[in-house]
């Protein structure tokens, strides 16, 4: 884990929590479902956080007899979790606090707060303020872990990046800031127009679709981070490399089969079939065994480990084949 993914969570962590706080006290002055949820949200990202930094302190244990692998996919649990907490407790009381206003409608509590310079401060627009500055917060939270996310893959597309990425945490701060800026868009517009048209109905119903846009955020990083639970290889681009470079060292016929897989976002095990030549000696294949070995280390970061097996290529198919 890089020093700018932590300060991202770290950022995102400090802004949720303000946020949150201000959000809850919007919702108590006013009565809006909506500012409810938008706080309930930002708690619940701010206690996200929590778990992405528990996630990746908890996957730096060393290996040892029960977990001789390392604990690296402890990121990948975390980050799981994180989705289920945002579609369970996120969206679930979003939109429950929205179907309740929906059913049982009351006006917003639109009192004033302070007369200053002969203008009426009222609490519709202490609300309002409320949603800008958590706004700017969000949008400060969103572009640290954007950076953050764009150092770790420079030349590769944003989205081919976030498909590809083995590191869930940036991912996810980057879905929920986005979850957050789209949110707090629906809550301005929602409360604004049930103030002005006078139709509480619609502090209802933005509320649902805060809750909507929760649930639609945690599916796909609940999808994302189920293929690397499960366990994903590397890059298509990286067993390629692997491959050739296999292949082309004096002594070996061919790599018969090359398997890598995660075990964590800087975590990658490689197992190779490979089938030497006929007339190597035993301390020459112990020899290319351990320069591929060492090849493998130094050109492809995060190798934790790689097992190369002996075997002929028409055995290897066939026992394939069973």
């Amino acid at each position: 884990m890089s020093h700018s993914s932590k300060g991202a969570i770290y950022m995102a962590a400090a802004a949720n929590l303000l946020i949150a706080v201000a959000k809850f006290g919007g919702a108590a002055v006013t009565g809006s479902a909506a500012m409810m949820s938008e706080g309930i949200h930002s708690l619940v990202d701010t206690g996200n956080q929590g778990l992405l930094l528990l996630g990746i302190r908890l996957s730096n244990k060393q290996p040892d007899k029960q977990h001789p692998l390392g604990y690296g996919k402890e990121t990948y649990f975390w980050s799981f979790l994180v989705a289920v907490m945002i579609f369970g407790l996120g969206a679930g009381v979003s939109i429950w606090e929205g179907v309740d206003k929906i059913i049982h409608p009351h006006a917003l509590d639109i009192h004033m707060v302070a007369s200053i310079g002969g203008f009426d401060v009222m609490t519709y627009h202490v609300v309002l303020s409320i949603l800008v500055v958590a706004m700017l917060l969000e949008g400060l939270a969103f572009r640290t872990a954007y950076r953050a996310f764009v150092t770790q893959h420079p030349d590769t597309p944003v989205l081919k990046a976030i498909h590809d990425t083995k590191d869930p945490t940036v991912i996810v701060i980057l879905f929920e800031d986005s979850a957050a800026m789209l949110g707090l868009i629906v809550a301005f517009f929602g409360i604004s127009a049930a103030y002005v048209l006078d139709m509480p109905l619609l502090d209802g119903i933005a509320s649902v679709a805060i809750g909507v846009i929760l649930a639609v955020t945690a599916f796909f990083l609940a999808v994302e981070c189920k293929g690397l639970l499960i366990g994903e290889s590397a890059t298509a681009e990286t067993r390629s490399k692997i491959t050739a470079m296999v292949n082309a060292i004096p002594g070996i016929k061919r790599a018969n089969e090359i398997i890598t897989l995660h075990q964590g976002p800087q975590s990658l095990m490689v197992c190779i079939s490979v089938d030497f030549q006929d007339n190597i000696s035993s301390n020459q294949i112990e020899a290319t065994v351990s320069q591929v070995e060492a090849d493998i280390r130094s050109t492809i970061p995060g190798v934790a480990k790689v097992f190369i097996e002996a075997q002929n290529w028409r055995s290897h198919q066939e026992l394939l084949a069973q």
